[in-house]
């Protein structure tokens, strides 16, 4: 029988922090509030003394949530982006994983972030996340055939924008319902300019 091996205090250090910041992350989604430590520390079960080993405030926290979020956010969408099989596609691939990434919980926690995290904090993090997710789609609008990429990738990120304002609702129904409403209509926009086939139908 395979000796199973313990983890590492570095694994288990790890497994502890991304813990808090999951615990901290979903207490941002439900409340919209800066969660206190205390709290952070009742959700993943630990004591706050033990929070405090790895964040030594609130705005630290806040901070760790941010480094945390936003690459993971960007990785989801680059690979939405990567597996679709034709320039058209990839830059509605790019449009669909906005909408789709911000329609749940994760708008809560973005709103949540850009109201209680100080601004010169978050400055260079969201101009990394813009810049992770820019390069694909202008790669991909150039691939299209676009004489303007740069000017065509503001049009759509403000597209994107406006369609995920009202998506968020408690109720996932609800929620479904808007989500279908605003993909059809950004495809009914997009899908002439992008060539997409007829069965990519918005979900």
């Amino acid at each position: 029988m395979p000796r199973i091996q313990a983890p590492t205090v570095a694994e288990h250090r790890a497994r502890q922090r991304q813990a808090i910041l999951d615990a901290a992350r979903a207490l941002l989604a439900e409340n919209g509030e800066a969660p206190s430590l205390a709290a952070v520390g009742a959700r993943a079960g630990l004591a706050r003394s033990s929070v405090y080993e790895y964040f030594s405030s609130r705005g630290d926290l806040l901070a760790g949530v941010v480094a945390d979020v936003l690459p993971a956010w960007a990785d989801r969408i680059v690979e939405a982006v990567e597996a679709a099989p034709t320039p058209g596609e990839r830059v509605w691939a790019y449009v669909t994983a906005n909408v789709e990434l911000f329609a749940g919980s994760e708008q809560a926690v973005a709103r949540a972030l850009t109201s209680v995290v100080d601004p010169a904090v978050l400055a260079a993090p969201m101009e990394e996340f813009h810049d992770s997710l820019q390069k694909p789609l202008l790669a991909a609008l150039r691939a299209h055939g676009e004489a303007q990429p740069e000017v065509m990738a503001d049009i759509i990120g403000s597209m994107v924008v406006r369609a995920s304002r009202d998506l968020w609702s408690p109720n996932k129904r609800t929620v479904k319902r808007r989500l279908d409403a605003a993909l059809a209509m950004l495809r009914r926009l997009l899908g002439p300019y992008l060539q997409l086939p007829d069965d990519s139908a918005a979900k």
